[in-house]
């Protein structure tokens, strides 16, 4: 972290929405490591205070855990202003919290169900970068991170409106490039099948097939496998990398598409 390395976050604020598990948590860690105050966020308090504790614990580094439903409009705005004002500044944003329940057909998808899952993947993004990425900009500048997923561009039957969101959301990282440029870049990873607590509810055996027909690298991706993208994007590493979409799924897109 000395030495002017570019993926020190020395002195910086990093808010990571569904921080608490998965691969929220993975960044979470991985920018606490590398010198950032860390800000979990997710609808869970508890989980959110106990991840910030345990990275306290880990890294001697600020943490705090707050509650958001980044489904929630005014949730999203009250998160940015309470980082505010108990920091002063946002320099990180990594916009991770996602849903996809499960739904028995097409036609069994309800509005309640479709209008929720769009919300949470792309509404409430763009809520949170919109009421904080002016205030980086203001401040001198900053990198938000958005978490989309390989559904956005090979979507299957299973995850209809949750592709559609995670589509929505690979745009609005483009114009929100444009729109918060030059001060604050805003870039995605777009992430493929990943060993996190979600994937305890796999069929083995049906993605063991998945992947060695149609995944290069013939495996699931490990959590610890997306910080070097989250921590190339946070930081000067990336200063002249805005709007781009960066895939972390072992080629499986690539195969499929």
């Amino acid at each position: 972290m000395s030495g002017g390395s570019p993926f020190d976050l020395d002195g910086k604020v990093a808010v990571v929405t569904g921080g608490s598990r998965g691969l929220g948590r993975a960044m979470a860690f991985a920018f606490a490591r590398h010198g950032a105050t860390v800000v979990v966020a997710s609808r869970k308090l508890a989980a959110c205070q106990a991840t910030a504790a345990e990275i306290n614990a880990a890294t001697g580094q600020p943490a705090l855990g707050l509650g958001c439903h980044v489904g929630d409009w005014a949730q999203c705005d009250g998160l940015v202003e309470e980082v505010y004002d108990r920091f002063g500044r946002i320099d990180v944003l990594v916009n991770n919290a996602g849903m996809s329940p499960p739904y028995d057909s097409v036609a069994g998808i309800t509005q309640e169900l479709f209008d929720k899952v769009l919300a949470v993947n792309l509404r409430g993004p763009f809520r949170l970068c919109a009421a904080a990425g002016p205030r980086m900009a203001a401040a001198g500048g900053g990198s938000i991170v958005n978490v989309s997923s390989v559904a956005a561009v090979i979507p299957t039957p299973l995850e209809i409106p949750y592709a559609a969101a995670k589509a929505g959301l690979n745009n609005l990282t483009v114009s929100m490039a444009r729109a918060l440029a030059p001060a604050v870049r805003v870039n995605c990873i777009m992430p493929g099948p990943f060993r996190t607590d979600i994937s305890a509810a796999w069929d083995d055996a049906a993605f063991d097939r998945l992947a060695a027909g149609a995944i290069p690298l013939r495996r699931a991706g490990e959590p610890d496998e997306i910080v070097g993208a989250a921590l190339y994007l946070a930081g000067a590493a990336s200063s002249f990398t805005t709007g781009s979409i960066l895939k972390i799924d072992g080629g499986y897109a690539h195969a499929s598409s």
